[in-house]
């Protein structure tokens, strides 16, 4: 478990070198906030309609990308994806995504931490739990680097 903690602590300790640098077109805080929001947005309502590669384009699609759950530390985008697609194979499956109590932190112009509650309905059972997402604007966009969810 410390070996999780330490691996996502570097990852953050990477990331936010950038926090330096200035961006020549500034976004205010508020409005980062709105755009991470618009996003996770996107992500439930493509999960919703069965749409994995829509909900997936919320992610860095690098192999660097990180996914920390129950089962360890999975890296890649393409790896997220395949994972995905093999625990949810159907919409019965995947049921009706639904993410509350969002927090979004914005540490820079560059780079943010959101907390909340992810809570899967399904006809035959409901699944909940907790998520951490460090996310980076690359080339404009703001993406998910690093999921820790549980």
């Amino acid at each position: 478990m410390k070996f999780i903690y330490v691996v996502l602590i570097a990852v953050f300790l990477l990331t936010v070198d950038s926090c330096g640098e200035r961006q020549e077109h500034i976004t205010t805080t508020d409005d980062n906030r709105t755009i991470i929001r618009q996003v996770m947005d996107k992500q439930q309502e493509d999960w919703n309609k069965g749409n994995i590669d829509g909900f997936m384009q919320g992610y860095w699609k690098s192999d660097s990308l990180q996914f920390v759950g129950k089962r360890g530390i999975t890296l890649g985008w393409n790896s997220a994806l395949n994972n995905y697609k093999e625990s949810y194979p159907d919409a019965a499956a995947m049921g009706r995504l639904q993410f509350s109590n969002i927090a979004v932190e914005i540490l820079c112009d560059d780079l943010a931490y959101a907390t909340g509650k992810w809570e899967l309905f399904r006809t035959s059972d409901t699944l909940e739990g907790h998520y951490s997402l460090l996310w980076k604007k690359l080339n404009h966009q703001w993406v998910i680097v690093s999921d820790h969810s549980s």
